[in-house]
């Protein structure tokens, strides 16, 4: 599709059942090539970043076979290629994270520059930390060669300069069939990287530390005699997505709605319920759903004192910065006024000009800080959506406004979200893709 056509000013009514975790799904794409036996993955979303990342594992003599709905049957036997195809590189940042499974498997990746949100800087460097200390030379010249030593990589004790969750991933993948024991310090532990943790462990890694910041990998000790993969193949669940369920709750709240989202994992909405608390939006957990009531407070929580709440993200497990757009749309909506700080990348709230024109009161302080007082009445706009989740939360803004708006360059929502048209037009939501 190119556009949404959207009608406001209509609550979203109903049950919606959560998408498969779209970061957890890139990574175990990924990992699938560690091993030459078949790999099952299930509850995968059917987004645009998923096909990419099947495109790119094809493009080795891979084969990619769907056996179910959001189920895919993957085998790899002989890699006969090592470089990332440039056209598919440019589409997605995560195509970074072929290199630590293609340096693991064969002793050599050539990647072109990752593609993807452009959110700010996205430095690569602790990808490059990372794979060298486990004794990888990486090359630099329009693209990034990365070349693994005679004998093979070789367990090492890493600390990552930054908290980052591909870089992380990268490490965990290479690790998984290097030499002797890895620690991995500083490692990310969001939800996408426990459940690649998981998926490795079921290939035949031994994982200590998973969901902290610091990991112990156990390797498959590289190949077997044959020169095969140590790695088995291996069935395994993606988790929800708990970036979509934070949406939907949004959504919900925005439109003055009710919704049941089925399937998430409550733990992994903890730190959004502090977050989404200090807007005055709370949901009831029903068993393994969660239920976003209409009668939402839609206040501002104050901190001690009556002063102006701050919410900021942080690393796992903080708010993920990916929901600040999320938040900042909501928050034009509540009474009262709060800061919203974005720390990790300066120009994901740009988008807030758009609002801005739709009648919010925000001020944007620098890259970084907003500060927003509500609630405004919000019109229909004419909207281009810059990013997976800035797209989002100009589509929420658009169905809480009064009138139509139209929102372009929608491939950049449909990379995260899966079937949003027809999900949300069953909801009560006037939307229309064309």
């Amino acid at each position: 599709m190119d556009k949404y056509l959207i009608e406001g000013g209509h609550p979203i009514k109903g049950s919606i059942k959560a998408s498969g975790n779209k970061n957890a799904a890139l990574a175990c794409i990924a990992a699938a090539l560690l091993t030459d036996e078949e790999v099952i993955l299930r509850n995968i979303p059917d987004i645009e970043d998923v096909q990419v990342m099947f495109d790119v594992y094809r493009s080795f003599g891979g084969t990619v076979e769907q056996i179910a709905p959001n189920a895919y049957k993957m085998k790899l036997e002989d890699i006969k290629e090592s470089h990332v195809p440039k056209d598919a590189a440019k589409k997605i940042r995560a195509s970074i994270l072929f290199a630590g499974p293609l340096l693991a498997r064969t002793g050599k990746a050539t990647l072109p520059p990752p593609g993807g949100d452009v959110i700010g800087r996205r430095r690569l460097d602790t990808h490059f930390l990372a794979l060298t200390e486990l004794g990888a030379s990486v090359a630099v010249n329009g693209k990034f060669t990365f070349t693994a030593p005679k004998g093979g990589l070789k367990g090492a004790d890493i600390f990552l300069d930054e908290a980052s969750v591909t870089a992380t991933e990268n490490a965990l993948m290479a690790a998984s069939l290097a030499k002797g024991p890895t620690v991995l310090s500083n490692a990310a532990g969001e939800p996408h990287v426990q459940d690649l943790c998981r998926m490795l462990i079921e290939m035949g890694v031994s994982i200590e530390g998973i969901g902290s910041n610091m990991l112990t990998i156990h390797s498959g000790e590289g190949k077997t005699a044959k020169g095969m993969s140590a790695l088995h193949g291996c069935d395994f669940t993606i988790g929800t997505d708990f970036m979509e369920v934070g949406s939907f709750i949004g959504l919900a709240a925005a439109t003055h709605g009710e919704l049941i989202i089925e399937g998430p994992l409550l733990r992994d909405m903890r730190p959004c319920k502090i977050a989404f608390g200090k807007l005055g939006i709370a949901w009831e957990h029903e068993g393994t759903s969660l239920r976003v009531p209409a009668n939402q407070a839609l206040k501002v929580n104050t901190d001690l004192g009556g002063m102006i709440p701050k919410i900021d993200d942080a690393p796992w497990p903080g708010f993920p910065p990916d929901l600040m757009s999320i938040i900042t749309v909501l928050a034009t909506q509540v009474e009262g006024t709060v800061l919203v700080h974005e720390k990790m990348f300066e120009s994901r709230m740009f988008f807030v000009d758009k609002l801005i024109a739709m009648g919010a009161r925000i001020v944007l302080c620098d890259p970084h800080r907003a500060v927003i007082s509500g609630p405004s009445k919000l019109s229909g706009s004419e909207l281009i959506s810059p990013d997976v989740r800035a797209g989002m939360a100009m589509l929420i803004a658009a169905m809480a406004a009064e009138g139509k708006s139209t929102i372009s360059n929608v491939y950049q929502i449909e990379r995260g979200y899966e079937g949003l048209v027809s999900r949300l037009s069953a909801l009560g939501g006037v939307i229309q893709g064309v």
